[in-house]
């Protein structure tokens, strides 16, 4: 018979909490097991456990999200689970539960531990930089040693030497693209998105010290062909599916777009509308055209092919991806093609590197040689012959279509991708977005990527304004992160709404997303064409960046104003939210 404990934090959710509370115990009885449980809500905490409680019990539970004063807990084996995961089938949770207590990996809190991580997202600004603060916050208040490599926009930095990487006892990757784990072979390992990093560090922490597995090969008796074959398909197993592999390919597009899209905007500015006419030749506007054009916006096909065949197959799928790239931009099939030729590169040539097997000495070929070479067959003769036709029909209509948009059609497609953007703050419904508006600058149609520029500034600038002029609404705290969200905001970061998004999702959220929706309605009814697809205002003085400016600065005020007046509306004042937990907990006594 094991002893749990198990700590349920439900933030408004009492009633599931309570529900859940008595799921455990009851399933806990059935199986002749004890158990005793904290629920911690916005009313306060029930059946606070005793201080003695951790010394004899075997493992803890710890299910919902928030704060768990888990630091009581410090020498106990953990499970994390959610409130439906309890409510469906409590009997599991506790069986994760007592295999977790009686497992042989450390413990989460054993002492303090070294913890080397690495954060990534697809644009590499704020999630990046955001999930790596979450987690060296999280560390150091569990008692932890920790140091974090961000793998952002400008590269890698604080980048973990291998002293480091050595002496750890985990290594922690939150990340929403492809990382490479090859420096890792032998040591702990645990993958995780960015957005656990930056909701529930503390969380994140204690699952990757309890459920870390070791990468690859733990030591040097296997052959290096059978550990980089161990490695490679330990990776392939962990990846999150094609939404990863996208947004991976999306991340090291962005470069080409946004140089190629200034380029050409200075292009123009230099040298006029003509500036491409070989009447130019030899002046900097053509020069700077020819670097734009034919130089950057010609590698963004490729390298987003290459790279979601990246991150499927690893670095044997980048040439089949690219020379896939390569013919989409060739037959026509624009960035739709190279979606298709960096899934069929990468798929294929992870199917060839599973069947094809060679005698290890010669296994140093595969990578270099032979998946190169059919990889790059199998996907040129499918996009040829096969896909590559059908799908440049598809590109082109679906350009025909946006350049001719007018009236309520535009305004429909603006109010979506404007609300998609809002919705969630850079994450998948705001990428997906995003990369639809991106990968049309390649057809030259700009209509939906400043709709969704303008739309992405307005959250965090919406915000800003609302902490200032209704400052009633708002913590001292997230007034005074209203300052850094309208940085944020004119540089086009979205994901500075999330602080306060995550504290009343309910109410915020809708604010934003009524606000986005506006602002890429009337970006798409004035016409406003965007050729760069970041920088936020700092590109809109560039001549010929953005057409209908006029316009197009007023779509982003009027949608910052109404989401700040939707806040006034849907937030209650501060003082009335504080006092609310307070009475039902006095109503709840008085009933009691």
């Amino acid at each position: 018979m094991a002893t749990l404990l198990a700590v349920i934090a439900a933030g408004d959710l009492t009633t599931q909490a309570v529900l859940a509370a008595e799921a455990l115990r009851k399933a806990a009885a059935k199986a002749g097991h004890r158990i005793q449980v904290e629920i911690r809500t916005s009313l306060g905490i029930q059946s606070p456990l005793d201080a003695a409680a951790p010394s004899t019990a075997d493992g803890l539970i710890l299910v919902g999200s928030g704060d768990f004063d888990d630091g009581r807990f410090a020498a106990l084996k953990r499970s994390t689970a959610s409130l439906d995961e309890v409510l469906g089938n409590p009997a599991a949770v506790l069986d994760k539960a007592l295999s977790s207590a009686a497992s042989t990996a450390a413990p989460a809190g054993a002492g303090p531990r070294r913890i080397v991580a690495i954060t990534s997202c697809p644009t590499g600004i704020a999630h990046t930089f955001m999930a790596a603060e979450g987690i060296q916050q999280a560390a150091t208040a569990l008692g932890h040693k920790v140091r974090v490599e961000t793998q952002g926009s400008v590269g890698a930095r604080d980048t973990l030497t291998d002293e480091e990487i050595r002496e750890a006892d985990v290594v922690l990757i939150a990340a929403d693209t492809q990382i490479d784990l090859s420096r890792f072979t032998g040591k702990r390992v645990f993958l995780s998105g960015t957005k656990p990093a930056i909701n529930d560090g503390k969380a994140l922490v204690n699952r990757a010290l309890a459920e870390a597995k070791t990468h690859g090969a733990a030591g040097g008796a296997t052959p290096l062909a059978d550990a980089v074959a161990a490695g490679k398909a330990e990776r392939s197993a962990q990846r999150t599916g094609p939404y990863k592999h996208l947004m991976t390919g999306v991340s090291f597009m962005l470069p080409f777009v946004v140089t190629g899209g200034l380029l050409i905007a200075l292009a123009f500015a230099l040298g006029g509308i003509y500036v491409y006419e070989e009447s130019n030749a030899g002046t900097l506007g053509y020069a700077l055209f020819q670097i734009g054009a034919k130089g950057a916006f010609a590698l963004m096909v490729p390298a987003l092919a290459g790279y979601i065949a990246y991150s499927i197959a690893d670095r044997p799928g980048i040439a089949p991806g690219m020379v896939g790239g390569m013919l989409a931009g060739s037959i026509g099939a624009g960035f739709l093609g190279g979606i298709v030729a960096g899934f069929i590169a990468g798929y294929g040539t992870a199917f060839l590197n599973r069947h094809i097997k060679l005698h290890r000495n010669l296994e140093g070929l595969k990578p270099v040689l032979i998946l190169p070479l059919l990889g790059s067959l199998l996907t040129g003769l499918l996009m040829i012959y096969v896909v590559g036709t059908p799908v440049a029909e598809a590109l082109a209509w679906m350009s025909a279509w946006l350049k001719g948009m007018q009236g309520s059609s535009a305004i429909l497609l603006g109010l979506l991708i404007g609300a998609m953007m809002a919705f969630d703050m850079g994450g998948p419904v705001n990428k997906a977005a995003y990369a639809f508006s991106t990968g049309l600058i390649a057809s030259q149609v700009y209509t939906p990527m400043a709709a969704a520029m303008a739309a992405g500034m307005v959250p965090p600038l919406g915000l800003a304004l609302a902490t200032k002029l209704f400052a009633d609404r708002f913590t001292a705290e997230e007034r005074e992160a209203g300052n850094a969200a309208a940085v944020l905001g004119i540089a086009f970061i979205t994901e500075g709404a999330i602080p306060f998004a995550a504290r009343d999702p309910l109410r915020v959220i809708p604010a934003l997303m009524l606000g986005g929706a506006l602002t890429g309605a009337m970006s798409m009814a004035v016409g406003a064409e965007l050729k760069v697809p970041h920088g936020g205002v700092f590109v809109l003085p560039i001549p010929n960046a953005v057409t209908h400016l006029l316009g197009y600065v007023v779509a982003l005020v009027v949608g910052t104003v109404v989401t700040a007046v939707a806040l006034r509306i849907l937030k209650k004042p501060v003082a009335a939210t504080v006092a609310a937990p307070k009475q039902a907990v006095q109503q709840a006594g008085a009933h009691a």
